[in-house]
């Protein structure tokens, strides 16, 4: 018996709890491969195929396709989830290795002539992708100069039975360690796991100064097992579903690759890249199969890559936010924008200018994002009525837009033309600071909520201090409110009401028969509004 609960980081324990919180659409009818796709994209929810292609196979695809799962993986609320993922991050755990024959992964381990990856649902995609692809592999090497494990995000596409492409062409670790053992003439050994639990994905898009796979243990927050490989010495999960083993070749960037869906909801561009040859698959006996939906226009808000992006830019923006401004309220990425194009946070004003200061606080502090919206704490950022409104009566672009012109951008982003700098911009989209109390900068909707009535009559409502005309209703407890606009008028005629400039009522001494003005006011003809 291990001392490790092999399911507790399980795949298929993370779907059953989807399941539990009616977050799947499970298909048990048979369903070719290249119908799989178009079944993702046409729902929010995870999707769990009980029968994937000839094979039959059980597939789930979306496990971090949403704010709400990314937050149950985080054992979170979604309104938790920035201080859950820090404070994951700050865990300190370790791994440790245990034998073969204890690791789940190692249930089936097929080598030499048993591999065989065309049986495995390797899957169309996109319309125009260069093959049938696994979208979800997260790869483990070994840097040869520091010794250290190595983790991130990689595709691969279908060749053969013991080939893949994948694509090591955008800069990252993985292509520092590669090309520097194409430059020795030295294949580069490299573990795929395929079938993980989303805590395994945030901690792959992790960058750590010591041993990374230390962060599969710090972002579960306790002690997790690995297992050295059947055909290499990198150790891995030793409860994921599956592994490729096997290598990248000395060759270097040899072999077209491409073109696939990317993150921004266009097409990566076709490149030159290494092929990976398989030198063992193993597998739980048991094994469920994963994919991810990767790019895919117009549904960003659904796809894996897409939500787990914006959950990490979030928090880094709040980690800024919380230095650049007193009153940081929410942050909040936009994954329908292309990756981490547009931000938006919410602050409560405390001094003039503090919109700005966050802006350029965000942006130069986080190179990947491209547009920063700043609303005032009354606009709820997460509802696009609200964030409309905003923007269309708060900002004004010759005051309230800030322009970063040569800002290094996002490689993939199409606007850029090839570029590798380009313009960033900021939005303004709050109050005059100091103003937000003022009739005219006050949202208007109607009154939702009524309490008990305090006093008998509208003179002693006005008695006991200055009231809109609603809350003279809710102070004496009306139902109706024309009798409340009667009872003002006879106060109005007996000289006793004045209005101020926001249009409360006052109990104070005016000529008979007229409306007194309270405060210092004038009257614009320009407008028929009341100044003070």
């Amino acid at each position: 018996m291990s001392e490790f609960d092999f399911e507790k980081f399980r795949l298929r324990t993370f779907v059953n709890k989807l399941i539990e919180m009616d977050d799947v659409e499970v298909h048990n009818e048979h369903v070719p491969l290249t119908r799989l796709s178009q079944i993702i994209e046409a729902t929010p929810k995870a999707v769990l195929f009980k029968k994937a292609g000839p094979e039959q196979l059980e597939l789930i695809a979306k496990t971090g396709g949403s704010r709400a799962r990314i937050a149950a993986a985080l054992g979170a609320t979604p309104d938790k989830v920035h201080d859950a993922f820090l404070a994951r991050r700050a865990n300190s755990n370790k791994i440790v290795e245990i034998p073969s024959d204890e690791a789940p992964v190692h249930q089936v381990v097929l080598t030499g002539d048993q591999i065989d990856l065309t049986r495995l649902p390797f899957h169309p995609q996109h319309e125009f992708d260069g093959s049938v692809y696994c979208s979800s592999a997260i790869d483990y090497t070994i840097d040869p100069a520091t010794g250290r494990t190595n983790i991130g995000c990689r595709r691969l596409s279908l060749r053969n039975k013991t080939e893949c492409g994948t694509n090591v062409t955008a800069p990252s670790d993985l292509k520092r360690i590669y090309t520097a053992a194409v430059a020795r003439g030295e294949r580069l050994p490299v573990t795929f796991t395929v079938g993980t639990h989303p805590l395994d994905f945030i901690a792959a898009t992790e960058r750590f100064p010591g041993d990374e796979l230390n962060l599969i243990a710090n972002f579960r927050g306790e002690t997790a097992p690995v297992v050295k490989s059947v055909t290499n010495d990198i150790r891995v999960p030793a409860d994921a579903e599956m592994t490729f083993e096997g290598y990248l070749s000395e060759r270097g960037y040899y072999e077209p690759e491409g073109p696939y869906g990317e993150y921004m909801g266009y097409y990566g561009a076709i490149h030159l890249d290494p092929v990976f040859h398989c030198t063992a698959i193993t597998m739980r006996s048991d094994v469920m199969h994963q994919t991810l939906l990767h790019g895919s226009a117009f549904v960003l808000d659904q796809t894996d890559g897409g939500n787990l992006n914006a959950m990490r830019a979030e928090v880094e923006a709040w980690r800024i936010l919380r230095s650049a401004v007193r009153n940081p309220v929410d942050a909040y990425m936009r994954q329908l924008s292309g990756n981490c194009n547009n931000l938006r946070i919410s602050i409560k004003q405390s001094a003039p200018g503090e919109a700005r200061r966050a802006i350029m606080a965000l942006i130069g502090g986080n190179m990947r994002l491209k547009h920063v919206f700043v609303f005032d704490h009354d606009i709820d950022i997460y509802d696009d009525k609200q964030v409309e409104w905003a923007l269309g009566t708060r900002f004004q672009a010759d005051q309230d837009l800030m322009v970063f012109p040569n800002m290094i951008g996002m490689p993939m982003d199409p606007s850029l033309q090839g570029r590798a700098a380009g313009s960033k911009a900021g939005f303004d989209c709050t109050a005059p600071f100091g103003r937000m109390d003022e009739i005219t900068l006050t949202r208007c909707a109607a009154k939702t909520t009524w309490g008990p009535a305090r006093y008998q009559t509208v003179e002693q409502a006005l008695e006991a201090g200055p009231k809109f005309f609603a809350h003279i209703i809710e102070a004496i407890g009306s139902d109706d409110g024309r009798e409340v606009a009667c009872a003002l008028d006879d106060l109005r005629r007996a000289g006793k009401l004045s209005r101020d400039r926001d249009g409360k009522y006052h109990l104070t001494a005016a000529e008979p028969g007229t409306t007194g003005i309270v405060g210092e006011l004038y009257h614009d003809p320009n407008d028929g509004r009341l100044h003070g």
